[in-house]
């Protein structure tokens, strides 16, 4: 069993403590938070530490799930004590910090996973292998006023999901960035709209608001001969493929033609996707590194590269507005 503490037991911080309690692999050992009235609530169930250093020393491993700003401080305090550390995204608030972890971890040979949950979201895991240097790529992150997380701005709150995804699936540096947001309720930008090109010619465009009337969480690519969508909300994806007509009979393709008589066909499919709860992925990963001692699938640098570009687009925001 792995030993682990929980940093911040808010909103997403007792469901992680919920389903590591519930975990085969890890032991809760306690928690810490600042909040008292967190505490009181978890007070029967968990061990609750009033100095946060006394629980990182009685542990393998930390999940910090504390506020973004807190982030920098609580995860060196556990790499310098030589722990292993999952951290909620993003990474840090800074390019500086976020350096800073990645350098410690690597010096102590300790494992870093940042919490970018879609990566394990059974929507792209049944399409992954079908996306191949997508050109064009559209993601709407749309949810509904709530303010818990308005502490930074809709970039690093909601967008920075799809922008990890998006670096995951294009392999190519970024060549230009532009931007625009607007503040509504919050004192940073509640809409932001980005639109990145990459030197291999490949575009996304990105849009995050977190005061729409609906949720959504969708993510459409476009590449040679084919077209995925996938749906993070609904957990559900479909693919759209184009080949050469055959002349064999398919009762499964659409047939069309163009003006010159050229005939293609198109085939509709709905991958099927397994059950699965994405944090408990997240946690077997995590565990999995630890034990093998492998790098997890979203590693600290992969959570550098995520805010790496959503501070570029912040600023570019900044600059427009």
């Amino acid at each position: 069993m792995i030993n682990v503490g929980v940093i911040g037991i808010g909103h997403l911080g007792s469901i992680h403590l919920k389903l590591l309690s519930e975990s085969k692999t890890f032991k809760v050992i306690g928690c810490f938070d600042k909040n008292k009235d967190l505490k009181t609530k978890f007070s029967s169930e968990f061990s609750l530490y009033d100095n946060v250093s006394e629980l990182i020393i009685k542990c393998d491993a930390l999940f910090i799930c504390s506020n973004t700003p807190s982030h920098f401080e609580m995860v060196k305090m556990c790499l310098e004590n030589k722990k292993h550390v999952f951290v909620e995204k993003p990474i840090t608030t800074t390019l500086e910090e976020a350096s800073e972890l990645v350098k410690i971890a690597e010096k102590h040979n300790l494992i870093g996973q940042v919490g970018h949950v879609e990566r394990f979201n059974p929507a792209i895991k049944s399409v992954l292998h079908m996306i191949e240097e997508p050109k064009f790529i559209e993601c709407h992150r749309l949810a509904e006023f709530n303010p818990r997380g308005n502490d930074v701005s809709v970039v690093l709150d909601l967008m920075i999901h799809d922008i990890d995804i998006v670096l995951k699936v294009i392999n190519s540096n970024i060549k230009n960035v532009s931007a625009n947001g607007v503040s509504v309720i919050s004192d940073s930008p509640d809409i932001t709209n980005a639109r990145v090109e990459f030197e291999n010619g490949a575009v996304a465009n990105f849009t995050a608001s977190r005061i729409s009337l609906k949720n959504m969480r969708k993510t459409r690519l476009f590449q040679n001969n084919a077209y995925i969508s996938i749906d993070f909300l609904d957990k559900k994806s479909e693919i759209v493929k184009i080949t050469d007509f055959e002349e064999k009979k398919d009762n499964y393709a659409m047939v069309i033609e163009n003006s010159k008589g050229d005939k293609k066909q198109i085939y509709y499919s709905n991958p099927k996707s397994k059950s699965v709860n994405s944090i408990i992925e997240e946690h077997n990963d995590f565990a999995k590194s630890i034990i093998n001692k492998t790098s997890p699938q979203v590693s600290f640098k992969d959570g550098y590269k995520a805010l790496e570009l959503a501070i570029e687009i912040i600023k570019k925001v900044n600059g427009n507005s």
